[in-house]
């Protein structure tokens, strides 16, 4: 079982050190792999910050997620950290802080940040995602923002660890056929760059990925 303060403790000193960066982010990357746009200038690309909360429930850790409201232009559906666009001369850190205040109503003074993962880009809309590793020192009040976010998850970090909670999903992307790894966690389907966000985290914990297709 993944309690709370070991979590903690391992992954201060993770984030001290060099982190699994990119491969670790591929254990969870939809095949064949996106790439940016043959007419994309990735010099225009835009920062954004997420925040991966965590916090304990009982001696567990237990993690934050959002799902993202159906009127939204960009993933509307689907799961995420909170986050969004970095304001002009805002930290990564603030940024995430920020958003999180934004969109699920965490208090930001509660949150005590541990450092940062490795940045991925999101090539379908063209951002470069900063995730910050967060926590609060008891289970925060969390309210959704209507226009945002559809639901709030507090999921236990030993159901993400469990490499039995991988599944697979096919989708068409461009026209073309992708298979996407996918957390599966009660109703809903982690895949995409958040996946590929919490992979690079679980391996910091000593996830040794998901069982093979």
């Amino acid at each position: 079982m993944t309690g709370f303060t070991d979590v903690v403790t391992r992954l201060e000193a993770a984030l001290r050190g060099a982190l699994p960066g990119a491969d670790a982010q591929a254990l969870m990357s939809p095949q064949p792999r996106s790439e940016w746009r043959a007419d994309f200038n990735p010099a225009r690309v835009r920062q954004a910050a997420g925040l991966l909360l965590l916090f304990p429930r009982g001696p567990y850790a237990h993690l934050v997620l959002t799902v993202r409201a159906g009127t939204l232009e960009r993933h509307s559906g689907q799961v995420s950290l909170p986050g969004g666009a970095i304001d002009p001369d805002e930290t990564f850190e603030r940024a995430a802080l920020r958003e999180a205040h934004e969109e699920i109503g965490l208090r930001m003074e509660d949150v005590q940040t541990l450092g940062a993962l490795t940045p991925i880009d999101i090539h379908v809309s063209g951002f470069r995602l900063h995730p910050i590793v967060g926590i609060t020192p008891a289970p925060p009040a969390l309210r959704p923002c209507d226009a945002e976010v559809a639901r709030i998850l507090e999921i236990p970090l030993d159901r993400l660890m469990d490499p039995r909670c991988v599944g697979w999903k096919a989708l068409i992307r461009d026209g073309r056929p992708v298979t996407a790894p996918a957390f599966l966690v009660d109703d809903v389907e982690i895949w995409g760059a958040t996946a590929m966000v919490l992979a690079e985290f679980l391996t910091v914990l000593g996830w040794a990925g998901p069982i093979s297709k």
